[in-house]
C-alpha cells in the first residue's frame, strides 16, 4: 500500500472521470471532467496538478508545475537548515568519586546541555561494589539535584547490569 506519492500526477497522467478543479487564484471551478480542466489549464500555459487523490472527487489544482516543484524543493531546504540534531554525551562517574572530580563532571554536563545535547549519566559497578547500588542511586540523585538549573531528568536512574544510567535533557524554555 502506497502511503504517499511523492511525484505528483500531472496533465495527461489524470485518469479519473470526474474532478474537483481549483484555479491559479484559489477560486473553485467546480466539478468537471479531466480532459474539460486538461484544456483550461492548456489555454493558460498552465498545467493540472492532482494535488489530493484521496478526496472524492480527488482535487486538482491549476498551477505552473516548474515553479511549484522549486517552492516545494526550497521549502523542504529551508525545513532541513532548521533542524537541530540532539547529540548524547556520556558523563560516567564511580561510586568513590570525590568532590572535585564529581564538579568538573558536573561543569561539563551543564556545558553539553547548554549546547543543547542530551547526556547520559553512567556508574559502572566493579566487584563487590553491585552490593552497594544504594550509593550510586545517591549520587545520582545528587548529580540530578545539581544540574536541576538547567536539566530536567529524562530517565531517572536505573541499574542494568553493572551500569546504572539515567538521562538528563535541558529544560524546556518558557
Amino acid at each position: 500500500m502506497i502511503i504517499s506519492n511523492k511525484e505528483l500526477q500531472i496533465n495527461e497522467e489524470i485518469r479519473d472521470k470526474e474532478l474537483r478543479v481549483i484555479d491559479v487564484d484559489g477560486s473553485q471551478l467546480g466539478i468537471m471532467s479531466a480532459k474539460l480542466a486538461l484544456e483550461k489549464a492548456l489555454e493558460r500555459n498552465l498545467d493540472l496538478v492532482k494535488i489530493a487523490p484521496q478526496a472524492n472527487p480527488p482535487v486538482c489544482k491549476i498551477i505552473d508545475y516548474g515553479k511549484y516543484r522549486f517552492e516545494q524543493a526550497k521549502r523542504e531546504k529551508e525545513a532541513r537548515k532548521n533542524q537541530r540534531i540532539v547529540d548524547i554525551k556520556e558523563i560516567r562517574l564511580s561510586l568513590n568519586i570525590d568532590t572535585h572530580d564529581f564538579n568538573t563532571k558536573l561543569n561539563n554536563a551543564i556545558r553539553f546541555i547548554k549546547n543543547g545535547d542530551k547526556v547520559k549519566v553512567s556508574i559502572r559497578f566493579r566487584g563487590r561494589e553491585m552490593g552497594h547500588s544504594q550509593l550510586g542511586y545517591e549520587i545520582m540523585n545528587k548529580f540530578a539535584e545539581a544540574a536541576s538549573e538547567v536539566a530536567n531528568v529524562e530517565k531517572p536512574a536505573k541499574l542494568e547490569g553493572r551500569n546504572m544510567l539515567m538521562f538528563l535533557a535541558a529544560k524546556p524554555n518558557k
